[in-house]
């Protein structure tokens, strides 16, 4: 039994037309299962169905616990627990996480969701979507092959797709994150991040199943893209990473800044929109699979009672405030200071120092320690810092210190 066989089966029996949905990832594909386990008939658009990107792909705890049947499929992903992240002046903080991240291929992951998708009953369409006409109730979507009617319209194909502007204005450049990366063929049993000078975004390396995913991400208009991929080969080149036969991507994502997540969007008449169309990325790590993930669900929950406003109520309750919070810190994480020394710098001191930021960091790989709550946590870990620091200043010659 399906997730979606829970929502009620509220679809009217005089509904003739389907829902469309415009992009089969994640987040389309997933809608797309909900909403036709809810009885309601679906046609599904993207011209590629299950590609590559090069995100890193990692699922965290956090979505795992939502979405079980992920974690269910072991031979399609890699389960990672060592995680190693690296400041802009080269220190290291390695450890272990105390909950396992599954990291999936990308083209596995969406063929793995398209699949359930079909299995419901979908109506999938390997099309690309040329024109978008009409209004709610009755939209006309126009492929190179054919014109399609639809109930709805649901908006899934990623942060540039060209029918946004039809329904609120286009996602502004400054609101966007460039990443650039390589399939690396090679093993791996280690999560690494780098933290760059000058730029607001990381290096990135994945261990997938049977290759590594490794990129970087910066703001759009920071640097070009021709210089993103220069630092990475020059950073993988640097740490004995070797690109024979290595694959060359680029994506963009979406990394909304305050006030456009404050005056976003997400549905109106005869429309929905969902995962990275909707902007639903964290704008300081990039992470939107979890993000792509829920929005559907809760689009769906909405549809299938015929109650689209609610899906705006969940998502201004639940995930928004995240969102918001981590747009508003983002620029001091990547370039504020804290006692006379880069936020940075000092988080991953720490982090190598104490056992109690570890498990705080492992918590946020996780996505169980949300943003809105971190201030009062950092508070309660502070006493013990004080007191890890002052053990290992008094720390005896001769004597074994003990593990922070």
């Amino acid at each position: 039994m399906t997730r979606g066989s829970r929502f009620p089966r509220r679809a009217r029996m005089n509904e003739q037309l389907p829902i469309a949905i415009v992009g089969g990832g994640p987040a389309g594909a997933f809608a797309g299962e909900l909403l036709a386990s809810g009885g309601r008939k679906v046609l599904l658009f993207d011209e590629k169905l299950a590609w590559e990107k090069p995100c890193g792909g990692g699922l965290t705890h956090k979505a795992l616990i939502q979405y079980p049947f992920l974690g269910e499929a072991p031979t399609q992903s890699k389960f990672i627990v060592n995680c190693e992240l690296v400041s802009p002046a080269g220190r290291r903080a390695r450890f272990e996480l105390r909950h396992p991240l599954a990291i999936f291929s990308r083209f596995t992951l969406n063929g793995l969701l398209l699949d359930r998708a079909l299995r419901t009953g979908v109506d999938l369409r390997k099309e690309r979507v040329i024109r978008i006409s009409g209004a709610a109730g009755d939209w006309h979507l126009t492929t190179p092959n054919a014109e399609y009617r639809a109930s709805h319209l649901m908006l899934a194909a990623g942060a540039r797709n060209s029918f946004r502007g039809q329904v609120l204005t286009p996602i502004s450049p400054d609101d966007l994150m460039v990443t650039a990366g390589y399939f690396i063929p090679g093993h791996s049993s280690l999560v690494q991040i780098q933290f760059l000078k000058e730029i607001t975004g990381y290096i990135w390396v994945f261990p997938r199943p049977d290759h590594l995913s490794a990129g970087i991400a910066a703001k759009m208009g920071e640097t070009s893209t021709a210089d993103l991929r220069r630092r990475l080969e020059q950073w993988l080149s640097e740490n004995d990473f070797s690109l024979e036969g290595a694959r060359f991507y680029s994506h963009i994502l979406p990394a909304f800044r305050a006030q456009p997540l404050d005056e976003m969007d997400v549905c109106g008449e005869g429309w929905t929109m969902i995962g990275d169309s909707a902007g639903l990325v964290d704008p300081i790590t990039g992470e939107g699979l979890y993000y792509a993930l829920r929005s559907a669900e809760l689009c769906a929950e909405a549809l299938l009672t015929e109650q689209p406003s609610q899906y705006r109520e969940r998502l201004q309750e639940e995930i928004l405030p995240e969102l918001k919070l981590a747009a508003r810190v983002s620029q001091r994480f990547y370039t504020g200071q804290i006692f006379g020394e880069s936020v940075l710098e000092r988080m991953i001191s720490l982090t190598q120092q104490s056992k109690s930021i570890r498990d705080l960091m492992s918590d946020l790989f996780a996505g169980i320690q949300g943003y809105r709550d971190l201030r009062s946590r950092l508070l309660r870990v502070v006493p013990s810092l004080m007191t890890e620091e002052l053990a290992s200043t008094w720390r005896f010659p001769g004597k074994p210190a003990e593990s922070l």
